[in-house]
């Protein structure tokens, strides 16, 4: 079908696909998940992807949500991959494996493009933000539903601190509880500075922090609107599919 993409999600733990009808966002074939190789080296992922396009007999576009600054299908940063995927032609290498037109955006980028289209941020304009909590903080920026690639906002210094490793790391030694005041607290502050700079409209809250939304929320002092997100483990596959139909660049 012309409408149908398959979409890849990589993640630090597996990689998952489907295809994806990217008129309405519902997954066409039931989601495929296989683990993430130890190292997570270029080859070994890239066959991982090809596996995955395999299993579908996939022939037509792919799109790929992948956890690292992509700029020109070439990978630009490793903060939690193996350190040999900088420089790397991602784009060219699966699309040697697969036989099939591979792009790639940064998975935070893909998820809040998922969000625009399909879940909490459907039919909103102005300056909508994704920010996603979990082992680390990831972000997406819109503008009228337009992205803006490869925003690390998560890494914003805030007390002359790396944001994520501030708000992440409490939480990490905390056992993962995101709703308590300390965490609160810490992004209270960091959601404050990415209002003073960047003035949204909507704050779109995904990971492991929109599970706990309903107790978060009230803990958070912010004037923008801050609303959890819908898609939930479907954003990356979905979001990844809309990039591989060249949806939202």
């Amino acid at each position: 079908m012309a409408d149908e993409v398959l979409g890849i999600d990589v993640g630090g733990t597996g990689i998952k696909g489907a295809p994806v009808n990217v008129e309405t966002g519902e997954l066409t074939g039931e989601r495929f998940r296989i683990k993430t190789p130890q190292p997570a080296t270029p080859e070994a992922m890239v066959a991982v992807m090809g596996e995955v396009a395999r299993h579908f007999n996939w022939h037509g576009r792919i799109g790929v949500g992948f956890p690292a600054v992509i700029r020109h299908g070439i990978v630009r940063t490793a903060a939690n991959i193996d350190g040999s995927w900088i420089g790397t032609n991602i784009a060219e290498m699966v699309t040697k494996e697969t036989g099939c037109a591979a792009i790639f955006a940064n998975d935070a980028d893909a998820a809040g493009l998922a969000e625009m289209h399909f879940g909490a941020a459907k039919g909103k304009s102005g300056v909508v933000m994704m920010i996603t909590l979990g082992t680390g903080i990831g972000s997406a920026i819109f503008l009228n539903g337009a992205m803006y690639p490869n925003a690390e906002i998560g890494h914003l210094i805030v007390r002359g601190k790396d944001a994520e490793q501030r708000i992440c790391g409490y939480v990490r030694d905390h056992d993962d509880v995101w709703a308590n005041e300390k965490t609160g607290k810490h992004l209270t502050e960091y959601f404050h500075e990415l209002e003073r700079l960047l003035w949204p409209d909507l704050f779109v809250v995904g990971g492991g922090g929109s599970k706990e939304f309903d107790a978060l929320a009230p803990l958070i002092h912010i004037e923008t609107p801050m609303v959890p997100a819908q898609m939930l483990n479907l954003a990356g596959i979905v979001g990844a599919a809309l990039v591989g139909a060249g949806i939202g660049k």
